[in-house]
């Protein structure tokens, strides 16, 4: 009897130490804020060209078995393969190495469905104190080039490769929370042409910097410390193809590639790229990417996991006309609270699992009980 009373004190204090250090509310970040890596390595720069191959043993981190990743195959699976082939019956990369070789050919690894304007939101987003949740852990494999998308449960859904290419909102938000980098199908351009790249009708133009000055563009809502005004954080801004967007009378809508000409619409990410020394952010804890398809009228903030997306805020959200320098009421960005969704605490060789949604129930059950 002594026995189970003891293990269950120790139970409980394991969760009092895991719901101290768990979940936060998000403002500014702070030096001391740090992210929930669940890596198992020391993490070690991106190989620019070939990487080594992965582990076959099965990766521990929180809470959760990462598998490990094929190894690399003998021979480039699609040296004889057309597009024609290729697109028929087609199915998203499955490795990082089966993206790999895609890339290579100008093959796309991700989804290649239509995409909507809105984004697609969870069914449950949760919440903490009112706020939306912004998931802090970060799943990589061994050597980065593979990041693991998790769902507002905790549960690994999709896989996004290093040097692969996207054209969802879904993922090419991940990929640019992940890597800090545009997926391989991107062009720094505004003018580029479809004819003219090996990416046809999947190729996604602008990768540039985004100011966000609200003195120049008052109808534009301040984004968290961005540069333009007077912040720390440089913003790039990137174009996400839809099938169009109606929202705004100054963008038609339309197609964004139909393989022949780019009309580029009035969607796009918007994301922290650089810090005050120009240095690449790294800390998911650093990290703001936000999405609009109304031309910087509105945005809403990627919470990093599958269909997280917190609330609208900016102009029309407020009431203002669309793109007006007058009659504008941008309202402020909606801070969210900050918690890892994928989290361990190891006792006695005990692995305790903490499910967000009763990390609130828990936290005041604890205090309770310690009074």
């Amino acid at each position: 009897m002594m026995n189970v009373k003891l293990t269950r004190w120790l139970s409980l204090l394991a969760i009092l130490a895991l719901l101290l250090t768990g979940c936060q509310i998000a403002d500014a970040p702070t030096e001391t804020d740090a992210p929930t890596e669940a890596v198992t390595d020391a993490p070690t720069d991106a190989p620019t060209d070939e990487p080594t191959d992965e582990s076959t043993e099965p990766e521990q981190s929180g809470g959760l078995v990462i598998p490990a990743e094929p190894e690399k195959p003998a021979s480039d699976p699609y040296e004889n393969v057309t597009a024609e082939e290729f697109y028929l019956g087609y199915e998203p990369a499955e490795s990082y190495w089966d993206a790999y070789y895609r890339t290579q050919h100008g093959f796309m690894s991700g989804s290649i469905e239509a995409q909507d304007q809105k984004p697609t939101v969870a069914d449950n987003r949760p919440m903490l104190d009112g706020l939306y949740l912004r998931n802090t852990s970060a799943l990589y494999s061994k050597d980065r080039n593979v990041y693991y998308v998790v769902d507002d449960e905790g549960e690994i859904v999709n896989k996004i490769y290093k040097g692969a290419a996207y054209v969802t909102l879904e993922e090419v938000a991940a990929y640019v929370f992940a890597f800090g980098d545009v997926p391989a199908n991107y062009v720094a351009s505004k003018n580029a042409k479809p004819t003219d790249s090996k990416w046809g009708a999947h190729l996604r133009l602008n990768h540039s910097s985004f100011s966000g000055s609200t003195t120049k563009y008052p109808y534009e809502p301040e984004l968290p410390d961005i540069s333009g005004c007077g912040g720390s954080l440089r913003y790039f801004e990137i174009d996400i193809g839809t099938t169009g967007t109606d929202c705004d009378p100054g963008y038609r809508a339309a197609i964004y590639n139909d393989g022949s000409r780019i009309t580029r619409g009035a969607a796009r990410i918007v994301y922290s790229r650089f810090d005050a020394n120009g240095d690449n952010i790294i800390d998911v804890n650093e990290k703001y990417l936000f999405y609009t398809y109304n031309h910087y009228n509105d945005f809403q903030e990627y919470l990093n996991y599958e269909g997280g997306w917190g609330e609208m805020f900016g102009n029309i959200t407020g009431g203002g006309k669309i793109s007006s320098k007058t009659n504008c009421n941008p309202t402020p960005y909606v801070r969210v609270a900050r918690c890892a969704f994928v989290e361990k605490f190891e006792y006695a060789e005990t692995v305790i699992l903490v499910d967000i949604y009763y990390l609130d129930y828990l936290s005041k059950r604890a205090c309770a009980l310690a009074a």
